[in-house]
């Protein structure tokens, strides 16, 4: 399974980032809408833009390319 493929240009502007967060960490009204989760995910644009709160990653992934953006994963 070496077989090359296209996936076609890259455009950084459609380009997000999906990264854990601490619920801890958020402001005390998100932590009340996070059901008792302790982490949840969040998409973001290249210059950290929050686009998305979700409850977990792989929701995250789906919301960006319902949306036409290219999800990947940041640590």
């Amino acid at each position: 399974m070496d077989t090359k493929y296209n996936f076609g240009p890259v455009v950084d502007d459609r380009l997000v980032y999906v990264r854990a967060v601490d619920v801890a960490e958020l402001p005390e009204d998100v932590r009340d809408q996070a059901g008792g989760a302790d982490q949840i995910y969040a998409v973001h644009t290249a210059d950290g833009e929050r686009l998305a709160l979700v409850r977990d990653r792989k929701m995250a992934f789906v919301l960006a390319r319902q949306n036409e953006y290219a999800p990947v994963t940041v640590h």
